[in-house]
């Protein structure tokens, strides 16, 4: 594996240039920042995270909406990094702490589980990307207990991507797309960033050989002047996608424009339960009607983070006031979280 590794790391050196390559999931940059990836490329290859995590890209609103169902007497029950992520006036953990019954799950098929009482309602926040998201349309689709319902935090990849490119903040050159969202989604909705606006990008996997090779394969598509959508986790990702979760996905959700954490608006960016579905969504069933707000500290800079413009260390908070066990921004909260990783891992390059 040295071997192979120097030899990609070579090949890299070799036809070097300037170039900055964006990858967007929580997984690669976990892998980057452990193996120490940015110290390995030479200095003109910049590699940068975007909004990867899942958690942290969920806005104070949907943390609120939550705050206000538990309220409602509501039982809440999500993921256990969901519970730090701040909303606009305190977070779920706070909530719990103050008396409101709120339970971490490993999964949507967990909180139905909860729905037994049929005198209490539970709500599932699912949040998540095009990876999880067919996990709880199955459910929905398979049938739930009149007292289970979901609050849809789902989101997806491509818009946030042509946002952007879109926007021209970031600067970015290449993209290292996420492995987990493409054995979903397949490779074809990249196709556009190639097409209209001469992006190379490579699906990449999650050990230290594929973040390499994936870099490689994007600088020889720049040396030879292509801009494709190259695929090196074949062994996971196909062109088409899962088209079983793809046509429950379209089965249960509809797709609507929302802000991400750090992002204005983004056009056609969540998923939202359908009408034939409302049963079980929680935003329709309890008359959920919460305003977008503040969502960060005062000198948190989750937001430039989240869209690449911004690195950990660039935060007066980070490692000082803000730590893994005292998280300010929703980016330390998660071990997905950019700022999470790089105070586990150290500083980037």
């Amino acid at each position: 594996m040295k071997n192979l590794s120097r030899e990609i790391i070579k090949r890299i050196e070799d036809i070097a240039q300037p170039v900055k390559i964006m990858h967007v999931c929580g997984s690669h940059e976990h892998t980057i920042m452990q193996h120490g990836i940015r110290s390995l490329l030479p200095s003109e290859v910049e590699v940068v995270a975007g909004p990867g995590c899942p958690v942290c890209c969920v806005p104070a609103r949907e943390v609120d909406e939550c705050l206000e169902l538990v309220r409602k007497g509501v039982t809440i029950a999500t993921f256990g990094d969901m519970l730090r992520v701040p909303g606009s006036n305190g977070s779920l953990a706070e909530a719990k702490a103050e008396g409101a019954d709120v339970r971490v799950v490993y999964g949507v098929k967990n909180a139905v589980e909860m729905a037994q009482n049929p005198d209490q309602e539970v709500v599932f926040m699912s949040a998540g990307f095009e990876t999880t998201a067919p996990t709880t349309a199955s459910e929905l689709v398979s049938g739930c207990p009149e007292n289970f319902s979901i609050l849809s935090c789902h989101r997806l990849i491509p818009p946030a991507l042509q946002f952007l490119i879109e926007s021209g903040e970031v600067n970015l050159n290449a993209l290292i797309e996420p492995g987990h969202v493409s054995t979903i989604i397949g490779t074809h909705p990249y196709d556009i960033f190639s097409e209209k606006y001469g992006i190379p990008q490579v699906v990449a996997g999650f050990n230290p050989l594929d973040v390499l090779m994936s870099v490689y394969m994007i600088l020889k598509q720049i040396h030879e002047g292509k801009a494709l959508v190259q695929n090196e986790y074949q062994r996971a990702v196909r062109e088409e996608g899962n088209l079983k979760a793809q046509k429950l996905l379209e089965e249960v959700f509809y797709i609507k424009t929302r802000e991400w954490r750090g992002f204005p608006d983004i056009p056609d960016s969540v998923y939202e339960v359908r009408d034939e579905f409302s049963h079980y969504n929680a935003r329709e069933k309890f008359d959920l009607h919460v305003e977008p707000s503040p969502e960060v500290a005062i000198g948190c800079i989750c937001g430039p983070i989240l869209r690449g413009v911004a690195r950990p260390e660039d935060c007066n908070l980070f490692k000082e006031q803000c730590t893994p066990i005292n998280p300010i921004g929703a980016c330390m909260v998660s071990k997905e979280g950019t700022c999470n990783i790089a105070y586990r891992y150290g500083s980037f390059k």
